[in-house]
């Protein structure tokens, strides 16, 4: 991946992660008739991470070769997803309102 698609990738990654704590409609799209729960927001990180990974895939491929990818790989990328959603939880459950 060329740097510029890199730090695109980057920046896309880190607003997918923190979409769901910015939010309350599931996906961005679906009105809930209650606010999410931990449990919904942390699924919705979970299809996050998938569209991340499959873009990040689209660009590789389109790069050249794509580099196979063990257990390692996911573990390390789906940390470093949680660390990108840090600034919205702490956003959503950890600043006060009004404080």
């Amino acid at each position: 991946m060329s740097s510029a698609s890199s730090a695109a990738f980057l920046l896309l990654a880190f607003v997918l992660a923190n979409v769901p704590f910015f939010t309350d409609r599931f996906l961005g799209v679906v009105r809930l008739s209650r606010p999410k729960s931990l449990v919904l927001r942390l699924l919705e990180c979970l299809i996050y991470y998938g569209m991340a990974g499959a873009v990040g895939f689209w660009l590789e491929q389109r790069q050249g070769q794509v580099a196979p990818q063990g257990w390692e790989f996911y573990a390390i990328t789906a940390a470093l997803f949680l660390t990108f959603a840090f600034p919205g939880f702490v956003y959503r459950f950890l600043v006060r309102r009004g404080a």
